[in-house]
């Protein structure tokens, strides 16, 4: 049982106006401007619009900002 929530936690979707509810950053209004511009800046594999709402993919999220700093590493 103990193994199927770390599962769940890890695979967790927030909606955006409820992210700062879990994390204290990036702010609603940044997350938002990165959802709007989702299709130039890649944000569009963490976000999921369902009906009118957007969720963010906890797992993806941190693996974008990862991905962010790889690539500004590698310049």
């Amino acid at each position: 049982m103990s193994n199927q929530k770390e599962n769940n936690t890890l695979r967790r979707v927030i909606p955006l106006t409820e992210w700062n509810n879990y994390h204290s950053w990036p702010p609603i209004g940044g997350l938002r401007h990165l959802a709007f511009h989702a299709d130039k800046n890649g944000f569009s594999a963490v976000i999921r619009r369902v009906g009118g709402r957007v969720l963010i993919s906890e797992p993806d999220f941190f693996e974008w900002v990862e991905k962010q700093n790889q690539n500004k590493e590698g310049v």
